[in-house]
């Protein structure tokens, strides 16, 4: 597993509680990489940290992946962990956010298990002079991050303790035929002329739906220098690697833990900006995702939250309260019935 050269915390730009740690991952064709661990730890009264904290997740780590043309910002997803006693961490990947240098190609990546690196470079940071050895791990992602996450629980089992994804991206937003067609065209230009524009439109409807939806009592800044209005352009080599990952979703993964998936009721179609962009899933196509979703592993979770964005956690605000509930009754039931699993007698071989 990597190891951060060196563990220097300083303070995030979101302030606060907030501290970021730089991971270095060596170089490629465009010169270093770096991705950014960002962490909040859970505040202790004098009588928890003299006598232990019984809260329901404070042997618990959170790590966070976001989406396609993101990064980490939602402070209150940071703050649902962190009273529940849990430390949670957000991974800016690399050429996302704050791990973003300004000779890069945003975003890009030719091979989705190229990110196992960032993964590796993070659990060592979290583990990192903190007794974190035995505490139970939580992934979450969003969208492409669900994606990601998605495969790398399938390949590294034992390592995770559940899986919470948001809106993953498990299936392209046309129909599964058309990515079976396509894919071998994008593959012949990703081997030859991987930086090659592929074709997209976007009339940045999403982005104004969310600033349609913010709730004055939950306000977010978001830095556009990193989440563009409009999404960084998709090279030919990237959307390979998206299809490879789709294509390993629909032959079947098995994530060895309890998933939860939580999704808006429905979708909307970014032709044209209308109010109903702010209460459905402008980016995919919700039944897609929740039947692929099946295929991931044993034991998975659909939530259905009628009004949500496509991220739900930045829906307005009767959806994004709706969301929070159903994580939280979903992470109370899996935590108790995680614990006494702990406890229970392992039967002889």
């Amino acid at each position: 597993m990597s190891r951060p050269v060196s563990a220097v915390w300083t303070p995030d730009v979101l302030g606060d509680e907030f501290e970021q740690l730089t991971l270095p991952l060596g170089s490629d064709d465009e010169g270093e990489i770096v991705a950014t661990l960002v962490r909040a730890l859970p505040r202790r009264t004098a009588w928890q940290r003299l006598f232990g904290d019984s809260r329901q997740l404070a042997d618990t780590d959170v790590l966070y992946v976001h989406g396609w043309s993101d990064y980490f910002f939602q402070k209150r997803l940071a703050r649902f962990w962190t009273g529940r006693g849990a430390r949670f961490f957000a991974l800016d990947l690399r050429k996302y956010g704050r791990s973003l240098r300004e000779y890069q190609n945003p975003g890009y990546i030719g091979d989705l298990v190229d990110y196992d690196q960032d993964i590796a470079a993070a659990l060592a940071a979290m583990q990192e002079g903190s007794g974190a050895v035995g505490r139970r791990l939580v992934l979450i992602g969003h969208s492409t991050g669900g994606l990601i996450l998605s495969l790398w629980a399938a390949r590294n089992p034992g390592v995770a303790s559940s899986v919470i994804l948001n809106s993953p991206w498990l299936e392209f937003q046309l129909s599964r035929f058309t990515r079976e067609t396509i894919t071998p065209l994008v593959g012949l230009r990703a081997r030859y002329r991987p930086l090659d524009r592929a074709p997209q439109v976007d009339l940045g409807y999403y982005t104004r739906a969310q600033q349609e939806a913010s709730d004055p009592a939950d306000p977010m800044e978001v830095n556009l220098d990193w989440r563009p209005a409009q999404t960084m352009a998709v090279r030919a080599g990237w959307l390979h690697a998206i299809l490879g990952g789709h294509a390993a979703i629909a032959a079947g993964i098995a994530i060895d833990v309890p998933v939860c998936v939580l999704l808006s009721a429905r979708s909307a179609v970014p032709t044209a900006w209308s109010d109903d962009l702010t209460r459905a899933d402008s980016v995919l196509v919700v039944d897609d995702i929740a039947r692929a979703a099946l295929k991931i592993g044993p034991s998975v979770t659909i939530e259905r939250i009628d009004g949500a964005l496509h991220d739900v956690f930045l829906s307005r605000h009767e959806a994004r309260e709706e969301a929070y509930a159903r994580l939280g009754y979903w992470v109370d039931g899996w935590s108790a019935a995680d614990r006494v699993a702990r406890r229970a007698p392992r039967k002889p071989a």
